[in-house]
């Protein structure tokens, strides 16, 4: 992902991701038949391990509901935070034909994670339209941040403004 980001899709070679991952091309196209391929493989994986490590924070129900929720935005959307991250975002939404349903299965997953639970402090209706504004906070705050922290922490606000 961090070569597609800093060439772009379209510029990315096979030569430089095998480069990037230290295998030579034919052994690169030994696993993937075509940039194509890879390229969604890598989103794929990318996709699942942040929905992963998402539902693991929410399960984490001994911390408070607000802690559990800003590290759930972190896993979704801190870590594309910057301006490499941010290159890798593009990149994945620049290029939608190519990843196929998972670029809208995922997120939807996310978001239902999110108001599954909210839901249990405020019950479903409720849940449903605080977890769409959090959402939609979090990417109006991504794209204004210029770091991490600067995230977090105005998310931090929302989060706690929202919860009560």
């Amino acid at each position: 992902m961090v070569t597609f980001a800093r060439f772009g899709y379209r510029k990315t070679s096979m030569e430089e991701v095998a480069r990037a991952a230290d295998i030579s091309r034919p052994g690169l196209y030994f696993l993937f038949s075509s940039k194509d391929s890879l390229f969604r493989a890598a989103v794929t994986q990318a996709l699942e391990r942040d929905i992963t490590a998402v539902e693991h924070v929410l399960a984490d129900t001994g911390r408070p509901l607000a802690e559990r929720l800003l590290d759930a935005f972190d896993q979704w959307a801190g870590r594309y935070i910057g301006p490499l991250a941010r290159d890798v975002a593009v990149v994945i939404e620049d290029n939608p034909g190519l990843l196929g349903e998972i670029v809208e299965t995922t997120p939807q997953r996310f978001e239902q994670l999110i108001t599954d639970a909210i839901a249990v402090e405020t019950g479903h209706a409720a849940a449903v339209r605080v977890a769409q504004t959090m959402i939609s906070t979090s990417i109006g705050l991504k794209h204004q941040a210029a770091s991490r922290d600067f995230y977090l922490e105005r998310l931090e606000v929302a989060i706690d403004l929202l919860v009560r």
